[in-house]
């Protein structure tokens, strides 16, 4: 247990500012979640993690605009504004750290990002 509290410690934390969390739900009991942060040129980050707060993709738009219809049109919800799921999911708390995923870069690739 000593060891994976160690590695755990040595993956960075990505810092993201945005906790206006956006999500999907993958399938019974398992989300993908996204936040977005925009830089100082107005480009905006999408940042993809899962419930353990694991930061496993990023997708870089031109806007703050453009990634929130591109998470819409991707299937993604507002969670601040789906009082329902509130009742049943909790968003993911940081820090949030890398983190592989089973499928790997599953939107940056474009296999599940229209």
């Amino acid at each position: 247990m000593l060891d994976h509290r160690r590695k755990r410690a040595e993956v960075p934390i990505i810092e993201i500012r945005s906790r206006d969390y956006w999500f999907k739900v993958i399938e019974m009991l398992q989300q993908n979640w996204a936040l977005v942060d925009d830089d100082a040129s107005g480009c905006a980050t999408i940042f993809f993690f899962d419930d353990g707060a694991g930061v496993f993709d990023r997708l870089v738009l031109p806007s703050m605009a453009d990634a929130d219809r591109a998470l819409i049109r991707n299937g993604f919800s507002r969670f601040a504004e789906d009082p329902e799921a509130q009742t049943f999911i909790r968003a993911p708390e940081p820090p949030f750290r890398e983190r592989s995923h089973p499928n790997g870069r599953i939107y940056s690739s474009g296999r599940f990002w229209k």
